[in-house]
């Protein structure tokens, strides 16, 4: 019997995972309800996969994760967070496999032996959007640092999302380092939306934002913002697949990230990845990498 697909809220796993003592055994085959506290790996949670709010807004995850449970008869929980939260949930021993997206604290995360066999799997980039009558001058420039320098410089209304824990925030945060700006003041708003939900408000107050493809797309009918900046190589938006290591983690389930791991760069799950978002919106959210190394993928080979 095929077992089901449970999204957690993040809060209640690990609460959950702080509190079991014990520790059961992964079987893979049995049929599962959802998961009662234990250790990631134990049999009633499943495989614990942590992962970004990106991949679950832009529902990939409802595509991936059920033919991989299909595909392997286990059933995956999915936590949706930051990508910071994701990553420590890996080193707090609460998640085995992590789906993510901030390259420099996935090097920290590997160099500290907390995960093992990291690869790449998917991009898609970020894009600086906003109003059409484009206030600050920036469209069609194609320096995501310059385009933020006229935007201070105006200065012009910029929305960010207060969530200091996620890829979207380290990316801004850098390119205004890039830029020689400290943002602040009245021009420098924080949407308390998250990502996803800062769109929506840019879009109302007539200001820029930095959004990721996918959820411009996704909204794109409904939003009075345009792309302003785009195939900057500063903002190339890559996802690696991370097993979290036994070593750090005795409990982990070992086999079953290696098992995602292996799917989710799978010739049948990269043409899952290739094609989502071609029917609905035209255009792909994502495109799969597996088999690249990073350095092939920033130099566009």
């Amino acid at each position: 019997m095929r077992r089901p697909l449970a999204f957690l809220l993040a809060a209640g796993l690990l609460t959950a995972a702080c509190t079991s003592s014990s520790t059961v055994a992964p079987q893979p085959t049995a049929t599962a309800s959802a998961p009662a506290a234990s250790q990631p790996g134990g049999a009633e949670a499943g495989l614990v996969l942590a992962t970004t709010t990106s991949t679950q807004d832009s529902g990939l995850l409802d595509v991936l994760v059920p033919a991989f449970e299909k595909a392997s008869g286990s059933t995956v929980n999915v936590v949706a967070v930051g990508g910071g939260e994701a990553l420590t949930m890996g080193r707090e021993c609460k998640a085995d496999v992590l789906l993510v997206h901030s390259p420099a604290s996935e090097t920290d995360f590997m160099n500290g032996g907390y995960g093992v066999d990291r690869r790449l799997v998917m991009h898609n980039d970020f894009l600086i959007v906003g109003p059409p009558n484009d206030p600050a001058g920036i469209k069609g420039m194609t320096s995501a640092v310059a385009a933020l320098k006229q935007i201070a410089y105006v200065p012009m209304a910029f929305f960010s999302p207060d969530d200091k824990s996620g890829a979207w925030n380290a990316v801004e945060l850098a390119l205004w380092s890039r830029a020689g700006v400290m943002p602040g003041g009245a021009w420098y708003q924080k949407s308390p939306q998250g990502p996803a939900g800062t769109l929506p408000v840019a879009s109302e107050k007539g200001a820029y934002t930095l959004s990721d493809r996918a959820a411009y797309v996704i909204q794109k009918d409904k939003l009075a913002l345009e792309v302003m900046v785009e195939k900057d190589p500063a903002l190339l938006n890559v996802y690696h697949v991370i097993s979290v290591s036994p070593a750090k983690c005795p409990n982990v389930d070992a086999a079953g990230a290696k098992a995602f791991a292996d799917y989710v760069t799978s010739a049948d799950a990269q043409a899952l990845i290739g094609s989502h978002g071609l029917d609905k919106y035209g255009q792909p959210l994502f495109f799969p990498d597996a088999g690249k190394t990073d350095e092939q993928l920033t130099q566009g080979s």
